[in-house]
């Protein structure tokens, strides 16, 4: 008989122990989603307001991992090209050449010498034309919408195909990345061997231009590890653009948040209160549920395409990334990898526990008191790690 009840009991005072987890002063628990599967199998162990749609923060960019590693893949680069409209005379090129951008979110000078370097060894020590800075993969549109305007340049660079330094010039943050970098390109080219006579602009190569090299970011797989451990909402609003661009012909935020979307209906996750309005969850307009979170990071685990890269993208609490200063001690030391988010109306924690549990937290305020929130959230963490 003790062995019959042993099995409920003790889920029960483990639901107990995450419920009082949960409550801390000046949070609604009226405005907190939490989930919580284990995965060995596929048991919900803890559910509240599972279902309310609430602004998620940057767990957001969950969604947009799982969406890149499954569309684009973890060894994809995406690549900047150097075309060219016009002749070779000899060592002249007559006409323009064009930097094109795919949405590297990485590139840098140090990428520019490296392509200028590759356009004077195929022989052009001279250019008559101007260099174009081509942005026309995306649209020109710098924000997503629902951001706050004082975000503008603060929480992400301008939204942009060709960026070079995250757009910074001098320490400051230019307005038309495009032509920034057209101009950086124009230096390189020059202190590299290659006098340009013409001025730097921004224009659309033709279909037509002549292919003369290009560069490639790093992986998929390093990118989104990039994104996440530092939560950095520039290179999740670059990758939405870019599976818009790729998968559905337009370089938009909306485009790119649809083949999101399509990924986690793909998946079966529960999309009743989702709504994506830009990849790094700086939209006002956000919105998802712990349960769908929890949903999809459980589909994650189970593909061993995703799995391990998602993973390793997330934060390990007391090591690095966002969680280095938390629950740097306790059973979920360094078995807790999740993804953090925070603005001033919404914080979330999504993630695992080990490789038992799956859980997600959204909680929402007018404003939230972020750190007693993450102290609820670490102790749920701290009760689910302690089970192991």
């Amino acid at each position: 008989m003790l062995g019959v009840l042993a099995g409920p009991a003790s889920a029960q005072s483990l639901r107990e122990r995450l419920d009082r987890a949960l409550t801390v002063s000046g949070v609604s628990r009226a405005k907190t989603g939490a989930f919580a599967l284990d995965l060995r199998n596929g048991r919900v162990v803890f559910g509240s307001n599972t279902t309310r749609s609430l602004e998620p923060a940057s767990n957001q960019k969950l969604a947009v991992t799982v969406a890149a590693l499954e569309r684009l893949g973890p060894g994809y680069r995406i690549s900047t090209e150097v075309l060219g409209s016009g002749t070779l005379s000899g060592t002249t090129w007559r006409g323009r050449i064009f930097l094109k951008g795919y949405g590297d979110p990485t590139l840098t000078r140090a990428d520019l010498r490296t392509l200028a370097i590759a356009v004077r060894n195929q022989g052009i020590r001279r250019v008559v034309g101007s260099i174009a800075g081509d942005e026309s993969y995306f649209d020109r549109r710098r924000v997503a919408a629902g951001w706050r305007p004082s975000w503008y340049k603060i929480e992400s660079p301008p939204l942009s195909a060709l960026v070079v330094n995250r757009a910074k010039v001098s320490g400051r943050t230019v307005d038309d990345p495009a032509l920034s970098a057209a101009r950086l390109f124009r230096l390189a080219l020059r202190a590299n061997g290659v006098a340009v006579r013409g001025s730097a602009l921004v224009r659309t190569a033709p279909g037509s231009a002549t292919y003369l090299t290009r560069i490639r970011s790093v992986t998929t797989t390093t990118l989104l590890r990039k994104m996440n451990k530092t939560s950095d909402n520039f290179t999740a609003e670059v990758l939405v653009k870019h599976l818009g661009a790729k998968f559905r012909g337009a370089g938009t935020t909306v485009a790119g948040c649809l083949v999101v979307r399509r990924v986690l209906e793909g998946r079966s996750v529960p999309m009743s209160g989702v709504r994506l309005a830009d990849g790094s969850g700086l939209s006002l307009r956000d919105r998802l549920t712990a349960r769908a979170l929890g949903r999809l990071l459980t589909s994650a685990w189970r593909d061993p395409a995703v799995r391990g890269p998602l993973v390793a993208s997330l934060p390990i609490a007391g090591v690095d990334g966002t969680l280095r200063d938390r629950m740097r001690s306790g059973p979920a030391h360094r078995r807790v990898r999740a993804k953090t988010g925070t603005t001033s109306g919404a914080t979330s924690l999504t993630g695992y526990v080990g490789s038992r549990y799956v859980f997600s937290i959204l909680q929402n305020g007018s404003p939230i008191p972020w750190e007693n929130a993450r102290r609820a959230q670490d102790r749920f963490a701290q009760v689910l790690a302690g089970t192991l």
